[in-house]
């Protein structure tokens, strides 16, 4: 890896300097040793990023390094700041995993952006705790949530959380319709609450993300009470089906409370039908919370919107920013149609918490007390350099290279395309049997193909199961990436092929 250029730095001041203009005790820096550290590490990220392209996608890790960062060995003594630099250089920054790179295709994982590293070091300076007191970066998560609902084409009244991701994000919806169930049917403590929470079953399709079977598990629902849906030939949840196992449990004595929906799966980007699963919940008194981690702002897209036709009707959405909107991770949004639901489920009082209840603290609305403020800036920082009509543009810009690819892998005469999206992650297999020169059962062909790809490190994807056979899998939620980039996929992947075909 080409180092990028540092600026010089003087030594360490002595404590007498430092007692004099930097505070004192062994965190304390002078405030020149702090102005310098902080001017190099602005140019190493910015060579940083600005030499992405010039190195390897991801290199593997060698087995002692991995063994030395994992030891956890903490010196008697102190280190100056500078060695922080110099430790992320030679030690961190040379094995990433990849997802910066224009040519990383393996895992909805969006690159950094600019207006995301400079917010998160803001809010990282001013460190308040989004959780607690009155201060103006709370407020500003209950405007940046309000923003991300209204992307999304939520209710008017729409309101929530960020979040650290869309697990959490699943967690606190489906806590916050467990809630809401219960207290509609006057089940709130006592034994009958231990009776209906007994019987209470979710649904979801068997195209969910495993975050919802988690989520499910921490609200204290077994296995066997979490419901999979089978899906039609497109990947969607088969309504019908749906119907059927709810009137089934429900003649059973359970009680059905819950239905979480695809709006962007994992593996194949399938969105469910939204509206007919609102009206099956409708029907049956359940919540419909959508997990939209990854596909939630899709109703932008104008090929997309007839897809999302209803999401003004859920009860709740999970959106990831720090997916398609490359927002630092660890930003994620649980949008509730109405919030309050959300405090039913997480608002506790504590003689030493004295919230406004007309402005409540944002832990009224999640099991976190203290929070990171660096989720409402640098969401709000990546929404104002983008713009709404920028959200759509980058959304689209996926939404065109996903295309791209996909007429490129049906040209490819060894190659065959397995989906049809709608959003972009494009799955597909090798042509392989008589003719192929690549065997007719090998179990392992795909796997074989996408490690070989991965340890060149020009190009990087991954693989999923799609119809019981692993088959490659590649999606597109990076800025940078150009066609040029799915050109060099392709062209890594024919390499590999060649390369299984003579070995």
């Amino acid at each position: 890896m080409s180092t990028p250029s540092k600026t010089s730095r003087p030594p360490r001041l002595p404590s007498d300097q430092l007692e004099s203009g930097g505070g004192v005790g062994p965190l304390a820096v002078h405030p020149k040793v702090f102005r310098d550290e902080l001017a190099a590490a602005a140019e190493w990220v910015a060579g940083y990023l600005g030499q992405v392209t010039e190195r390897p996608v991801a290199r593997p890790i060698p087995s002692a390094h991995r063994q030395d960062l994992a030891a956890g060995v903490l010196p008697q003594g102190g280190q100056d700041l500078g060695a922080l630099l110099e430790f992320v250089d030679r030690a961190i920054a040379p094995y990433p995993t990849g997802n910066g790179h224009p040519a990383f295709f393996a895992w909805i994982n969006s690159p950094p952006a600019p207006a995301g590293v400079i917010a998160e070091l803001l809010a990282t300076a001013i460190n308040a705790t989004c959780g607690m007191g009155e201060h103006a970066l709370m407020d500003l998560e209950r405007g940046v949530v309000r923003e991300l609902a209204s992307l999304a084409g939520m209710a008017a009244t729409t309101g929530g959380v960020l979040t650290s991701g869309g697990s959490m994000a699943n967690l606190l919806c489906l806590g916050a319709a467990r809630t809401w169930f219960l207290r509609c049917h006057d089940a709130t403590d006592g034994p009958a609450y231990d009776q209906a929470h007994a019987r209470l079953t979710a649904y979801h399709s068997d195209q969910a993300h495993m975050s919802v079977a988690k989520a499910a598990a921490v609200i204290g629902l077994p296995p066997w009470r979490l419901r999979t849906v089978p899906t039609t030939s497109d990947q969607r949840m088969d309504v019908g089906a749906l119907q059927a196992m709810v009137e089934a449990d429900r003649a059973r004595g359970l009680l059905p409370f819950c239905v979480v929906s695809n709006l962007g799966s994992t593996a194949g980007g399938a969105v469910d039908p939204i509206e007919a699963i609102t009206r099956v919940c409708r029907g049956q008194g359940m919540w419909h919370h959508g997990d939209g981690a990854w596909g939630g702002l899709g109703a932008l897209v104008p090929e997309l919107a007839p897809l999302y036709r209803g999401v003004a009707d859920l009860d709740s959405l999970t959106v990831d920013p720090h997916k398609t909107l490359s927002v630092p991770v660890g930003c994620g949004a649980a949008l509730v149609t109405d919030p309050a639901r959300l405090r039913d489920a997480f608002a506790f009082r504590a003689s030493y918490l004295d919230g406004d209840q007309d402005w409540p603290w944002m832990s009224d609305y999640t099991i976190e007390l203290t929070r990171p403020g660096t989720r409402a800036l640098t969401l709000w920082a990546t929404l104002r350099q983008l713009g709404r009509s920028g959200v759509t543009d980058l959304l689209q810009h996926y939404q065109d290279l996903a295309e791209y690819l996909r007429r490129r892998v049906q040209q490819h005469p060894a190659m065959e395309l397995c989906n049809e999206g709608p959003l972009p992650v494009v799955c597909f297999r090798l042509a392989h049997g008589p003719g192929t020169g690549l065997p007719d059962a090998r179990a392992d062909l795909h796997t074989a193909v996408a490690a070989r790809v991965q340890a060149r490190g020009h190009a990087y994807l991954a693989t999923v199961c799609h119809d019981g056979e692993a088959v490659l899998r590649a999606c597109v939620c990076n800025y940078l990436t150009t066609t040029a980039d799915v050109d060099t996929l392709l062209q890594e992947v024919q390499s590999a092929i060649d390369h299984l075909r003579t070995t």
